[in-house]
Protein backbone atom coordinates (compact mmCIF):
# COMPACT_ATOMS: atom_id res chain seq x y z
CA UNK A 1 0.00 0.00 0.00
CA UNK A 2 1.59 3.42 -0.90
CA UNK A 3 1.46 6.39 1.61
CA UNK A 4 -2.12 7.54 0.75
CA UNK A 5 -4.94 5.54 0.11
CA UNK A 6 -5.64 4.81 -3.93
CA UNK A 7 -8.87 7.06 -4.41
CA UNK A 8 -9.30 5.06 -7.67
CA UNK A 9 -10.07 2.35 -6.29
CA UNK A 10 -12.76 3.80 -3.57
CA UNK A 11 -16.40 3.65 -4.55
CA UNK A 12 -18.04 6.95 -4.33
CA UNK A 13 -20.79 4.43 -2.10
CA UNK A 14 -17.56 3.63 0.08
CA UNK A 15 -16.55 6.92 0.64
CA UNK A 16 -19.98 8.32 1.59
CA UNK A 17 -20.37 5.07 4.31
CA UNK A 18 -16.66 5.99 5.37
CA UNK A 19 -17.69 9.70 5.85
CA UNK A 20 -21.38 8.56 7.68
CA UNK A 21 -19.27 6.32 9.99
CA UNK A 22 -16.53 8.89 11.34
CA UNK A 23 -17.31 10.34 14.56
CA UNK A 24 -17.22 14.00 12.41
CA UNK A 25 -15.65 17.25 14.11
CA UNK A 26 -18.67 19.42 14.67
CA UNK A 27 -17.82 21.87 11.56
CA UNK A 28 -17.96 18.90 9.51
CA UNK A 29 -21.21 17.21 10.91
CA UNK A 30 -23.71 19.31 8.69
CA UNK A 31 -21.84 16.58 5.81
CA UNK A 32 -24.52 14.35 7.30
CA UNK A 33 -27.59 16.39 6.22
CA UNK A 34 -29.28 14.16 3.02
CA UNK A 35 -26.00 12.65 2.68
CA UNK A 36 -27.47 9.98 0.41
CA UNK A 37 -28.90 11.79 -1.79
CA UNK A 38 -26.24 13.99 -2.65
CA UNK A 39 -24.06 11.65 -3.14
CA UNK A 40 -26.61 10.03 -5.49
CA UNK A 41 -26.69 13.60 -7.29
CA UNK A 42 -22.93 12.88 -7.53
CA UNK A 43 -23.19 10.02 -9.56
CA UNK A 44 -25.77 11.32 -12.10
CA UNK A 45 -22.84 13.82 -12.88
CA UNK A 46 -20.81 10.60 -14.04
CA UNK A 47 -18.86 10.66 -10.58
CA UNK A 48 -18.68 7.11 -9.42
CA UNK A 49 -14.95 7.10 -7.80
CA UNK A 50 -13.09 8.92 -5.26
CA UNK A 51 -10.98 10.33 -7.45
CA UNK A 52 -13.01 11.14 -10.06
CA UNK A 53 -15.02 13.43 -6.69
CA UNK A 54 -11.26 14.90 -5.82
CA UNK A 55 -10.53 16.03 -9.41
CA UNK A 56 -13.87 17.72 -9.60
CA UNK A 57 -13.68 19.25 -6.30
CA UNK A 58 -10.04 20.68 -6.83
CA UNK A 59 -10.56 23.95 -7.58
CA UNK A 60 -13.03 26.90 -7.28
CA UNK A 61 -13.81 27.16 -11.03
CA UNK A 62 -14.52 23.39 -11.45
CA UNK A 63 -16.67 23.26 -8.21
CA UNK A 64 -18.79 25.77 -8.47
CA UNK A 65 -19.58 24.48 -12.13
CA UNK A 66 -20.14 20.91 -10.15
CA UNK A 67 -22.15 22.86 -7.73
CA UNK A 68 -24.53 24.05 -10.92
CA UNK A 69 -24.81 20.90 -12.76
CA UNK A 70 -25.75 18.77 -9.58
CA UNK A 71 -27.98 21.41 -7.54
CA UNK A 72 -25.93 20.61 -4.76
CA UNK A 73 -24.95 23.68 -2.54
CA UNK A 74 -21.59 25.11 -3.23
CA UNK A 75 -21.05 25.70 1.00
CA UNK A 76 -22.23 21.74 1.16
CA UNK A 77 -18.82 21.13 -1.66
CA UNK A 78 -16.85 23.20 -0.24
CA UNK A 79 -17.22 21.03 3.19
CA UNK A 80 -16.69 17.76 1.21
CA UNK A 81 -13.38 19.11 -0.22
CA UNK A 82 -12.41 19.74 3.07
CA UNK A 83 -13.10 16.56 4.63
CA UNK A 84 -12.04 13.96 1.99
CA UNK A 85 -8.74 16.18 1.46
CA UNK A 86 -8.18 15.77 5.46
CA UNK A 87 -7.87 11.35 4.26
CA UNK A 88 -4.56 12.80 2.62
CA UNK A 89 -2.19 13.97 5.72
CA UNK A 90 0.00 15.96 4.22
CA UNK A 91 3.66 14.91 4.07
CA UNK A 92 5.50 15.65 6.44
CA UNK A 93 9.93 16.77 6.46
CA UNK A 94 12.01 14.30 7.67
CA UNK A 95 13.95 17.21 9.26
CA UNK A 96 10.51 17.07 11.88
CA UNK A 97 11.25 13.86 13.32
CA UNK A 98 13.93 16.56 15.57
CA UNK A 99 14.74 13.74 17.99
CA UNK A 100 15.98 11.41 15.47
CA UNK A 101 19.84 12.08 14.78
CA UNK A 102 19.40 14.88 12.25
CA UNK A 103 23.44 13.51 10.98
CA UNK A 104 21.51 10.10 9.89
CA UNK A 105 18.30 12.15 8.50
CA UNK A 106 20.49 14.03 6.15
CA UNK A 107 22.02 11.12 5.03
CA UNK A 108 18.60 10.25 3.72
CA UNK A 109 17.91 14.00 2.47
CA UNK A 110 20.69 14.17 0.35
CA UNK A 111 19.92 10.92 -1.40
CA UNK A 112 16.71 12.63 -2.31
CA UNK A 113 14.41 11.36 0.55
CA UNK A 114 13.25 15.14 1.92
CA UNK A 115 9.57 13.94 3.56
CA UNK A 116 7.93 10.99 5.00
CA UNK A 117 5.99 10.13 1.66
CA UNK A 118 9.33 9.80 -0.44
CA UNK A 119 10.86 7.68 2.54
CA UNK A 120 8.09 5.03 2.68
CA UNK A 121 7.81 4.60 -0.90
CA UNK A 122 11.43 3.93 -0.89
CA UNK A 123 11.26 1.65 2.05
CA UNK A 124 7.52 -0.13 1.38
CA UNK A 125 9.65 -3.91 1.61
CA UNK A 126 12.74 -4.44 3.97
CA UNK A 127 14.22 -5.20 1.00
CA UNK A 128 13.91 -2.23 -0.16
CA UNK A 129 14.72 -0.64 3.08
CA UNK A 130 18.07 -2.52 3.33
CA UNK A 131 19.31 -1.67 0.01
CA UNK A 132 18.60 1.92 1.08
CA UNK A 133 20.61 1.35 4.27
CA UNK A 134 23.50 0.16 2.21
CA UNK A 135 23.31 3.06 -0.58
CA UNK A 136 23.12 5.69 1.98
CA UNK A 137 25.08 4.15 4.85
CA UNK A 138 22.33 5.12 7.80
CA UNK A 139 22.44 3.25 10.99
CA UNK A 140 20.18 0.26 10.17
CA UNK A 141 18.40 0.72 13.93
CA UNK A 142 17.77 4.26 12.56
CA UNK A 143 16.52 3.65 9.63
CA UNK A 144 13.95 0.94 11.71
CA UNK A 145 12.72 3.43 13.92
CA UNK A 146 12.17 6.16 11.11
CA UNK A 147 9.91 3.39 8.88
CA UNK A 148 7.82 2.70 12.08
CA UNK A 149 7.54 6.18 12.48
CA UNK A 150 6.74 7.29 8.74
CA UNK A 151 4.10 4.42 8.52
CA UNK A 152 1.90 6.00 11.39
CA UNK A 153 1.97 9.59 10.23
CA UNK A 154 0.25 8.15 7.08
CA UNK A 155 -2.82 8.12 9.62
CA UNK A 156 -5.01 11.40 9.52
CA UNK A 157 -3.95 13.36 12.45
CA UNK A 158 -1.00 11.91 13.12
CA UNK A 159 1.83 14.25 13.86
CA UNK A 160 5.89 13.04 13.63
CA UNK A 161 5.47 13.83 17.46
CA UNK A 162 2.07 12.18 17.29
CA UNK A 163 3.60 9.21 16.04
CA UNK A 164 6.54 8.69 18.37
CA UNK A 165 3.87 8.67 21.22
CA UNK A 166 1.73 6.01 19.60
CA UNK A 167 5.25 4.04 19.44
CA UNK A 168 6.21 4.29 22.98
CA UNK A 169 2.66 3.15 23.77
CA UNK A 170 2.85 -0.29 22.34
CA UNK A 171 2.04 0.44 18.82
CA UNK A 172 4.64 0.44 16.01
CA UNK A 173 2.44 0.51 12.79
CA UNK A 174 -0.78 1.98 11.28
CA UNK A 175 -1.86 -1.61 11.37
CA UNK A 176 -1.52 -2.17 15.22
CA UNK A 177 -3.16 1.08 15.48
CA UNK A 178 -5.91 0.04 13.77
CA UNK A 179 -6.71 -2.98 15.87
CA UNK A 180 -6.22 -1.23 19.05
CA UNK A 181 -8.47 -1.17 22.19
CA UNK A 182 -9.34 3.04 22.58
CA UNK A 183 -8.96 2.39 26.67
CA UNK A 184 -5.81 0.92 26.42
CA UNK A 185 -4.51 3.42 23.81
CA UNK A 186 -5.85 6.11 26.16
CA UNK A 187 -3.85 4.95 28.98
CA UNK A 188 -0.70 4.15 27.21
CA UNK A 189 -0.87 7.52 25.79
CA UNK A 190 -1.19 9.23 29.00
CA UNK A 191 1.08 7.03 30.54
CA UNK A 192 3.42 8.25 27.85
CA UNK A 193 2.71 12.13 28.80
CA UNK A 194 2.79 11.92 31.97
CA UNK A 195 4.16 15.15 33.89
CA UNK A 196 3.26 17.08 30.22
CA UNK A 197 6.38 15.28 28.29
CA UNK A 198 5.04 16.14 25.13
CA UNK A 199 2.03 18.69 25.49
CA UNK A 200 -0.43 20.14 28.38
CA UNK A 201 -3.30 18.35 29.19
CA UNK A 202 -4.75 14.85 27.77
CA UNK A 203 -6.03 12.83 24.53
CA UNK A 204 -9.46 12.99 24.96
CA UNK A 205 -11.46 9.52 24.35
CA UNK A 206 -13.41 10.88 21.19
CA UNK A 207 -10.10 11.48 19.60
CA UNK A 208 -8.57 8.00 20.55
CA UNK A 209 -11.75 6.36 18.85
CA UNK A 210 -10.87 8.62 15.76
CA UNK A 211 -6.81 8.16 15.29
CA UNK A 212 -8.25 3.97 15.43
CA UNK A 213 -10.66 4.36 12.93
CA UNK A 214 -8.86 6.65 10.70
CA UNK A 215 -5.57 3.76 10.64
CA UNK A 216 -8.22 1.53 9.53
CA UNK A 217 -8.10 3.10 6.48
CA UNK A 218 -4.22 2.44 5.67
CA UNK A 219 -3.34 -0.05 8.00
Amino acid sequence: MSYHIDDEQVTLTALRKRIESNDLVPSRVALLDGITEKFELLETQGIRTFDKLRYELKNPKRLNALATASKIDQAYLVLLRREIESYFPKPFKLTEFTWMPQEEIQKLVEHGLNNSAAFYEATMSDADASALQVATNVDAEILQKLRKLVNLTRVQWVSPNTARMIILSGYSSAAELAAADADELAAGLNRVNEGGRFYKGKIGMRDIKRLIHAAGYVG
